[in-house]
């Protein structure tokens, strides 16, 4: 087992390289006050005056000045390249949320990876911070208080079913699947309900509602589903 570098009873914003602002890590430091920075992030962090509590990564893209600038144990080198530095720090944070900011944007890659590694974690309560919309796994259920009109995106990651209150076009019975049929571009009638089978649903909402999405995902705590029937 991985041992934990952060372990905290309060949220963590993660910064990555990816593309954001100084005004999206403040918005996110509101929420989560406990920083790390994942590889590149750091230079984010250092701009706005932060120190952040822990660097975590491989360290290819931290500025050359690093261990100038932040102190030696704070620093923690993570050599293997088999994991991106998003999945590096998702598998040594323990917390009861973790804001993600600069994970979306710039590369599309990274911006993939980081999606694919919200549901090899779905056990950990994390959203992602981005420049329209916030984006999050979903947990086995969880309650919006969204307004009619507001788009409400599903994307299935891996096979999944659910059962909804409150959207325009409702998912009961559908079978999504990556390469069939997704779920983009629904809309709110009001508060919406989501009630999912399984793992594998990511959830777009627009960025505005980012502290009611961190709530939910605090309230629901780490992710089970029911066992499958038969």
């Amino acid at each position: 087992m991985i041992p934990f570098i952060v372990d905290q009873t309060a949220p963590v914003t993660l910064v990555g390289g990816g593309e954001a602002s100084l005004e999206d890590l403040h918005e996110a430091l509101k929420l989560a006050p406990f920083c790390v920075a994942a590889d590149g992030g750091v230079s984010l962090v250092l701009e706005a005056g932060q120190m952040p509590e822990a660097v975590i990564g491989d360290f290819d893209s931290a500025p050359p000045d690093l261990e100038t600038r932040v102190d030696a144990d704070r620093l923690h080198r993570v050599a293997e390249q088999d994991s991106t530095d998003f999945a590096k720090c998702l598998m040594r944070i323990c917390a009861p949320l973790i804001v993600g900011v600069g994970f979306t944007g710039k590369r599309m890659d990274h911006q993939l990876a980081a999606l694919n590694m919200l549901v090899v974690y779905a056990h950990k309560p994390c959203v992602l911070l981005g420049a329209e919309e916030v984006i999050f796994h979903a947990p086995p259920q969880i309650n919006l208080d969204l307004a009619a009109g507001d788009i409400v995106s599903l994307f299935p990651m891996q096979p999944v079913r659910g059962v909804s209150q409150g959207l325009e076009w409702p998912i009961d019975g559908i079978a999504f699947a990556p390469g069939g049929r997704v779920g983009t571009s629904n809309r709110a009638l009001g508060p919406v309900r989501l009630d999912m089978d399984g793992p594998g649903m990511l959830v777009m909402v627009p960025r505005r509602f980012i502290r009611q999405v961190s709530r939910q995902l605090q309230r629901s705590g780490p992710a089970r589903w029911p066992a499958p029937s038969g």
